[in-house]
């Protein structure tokens, strides 16, 4: 995995916003070093994402986690 640039955080915050229709959603760098970049929905963190470069082409991994406790109850 390779550090995502703060160029390339921007776009993929302008990206992911167009992709998902979720103008609260933001990618944040991380704090330091070494650590993940977030992203987050209305300022609350739901997943991280990750760079890869392979061969000359780069893409982007999401990693979302859901809580059980934050799903709607079984009916």
């Amino acid at each position: 995995m390779t550090a995502i640039s703060t160029s390339e955080i921007s776009r993929l915050q302008t990206c992911l916003r167009r992709l998902l229709g979720s103008p609260g959603l933001t990618v944040n760098a991380p704090p330091r070093a070494g650590l993940s970049v977030e992203l987050a929905v209305n300022g609350e963190v739901v997943g991280t994402i990750h760079r890869d470069e392979d061969e000359g082409e780069v893409s982007y991994a999401v990693h979302m986690t859901v809580l059980e406790e934050d799903l709607p109850p079984a009916r």
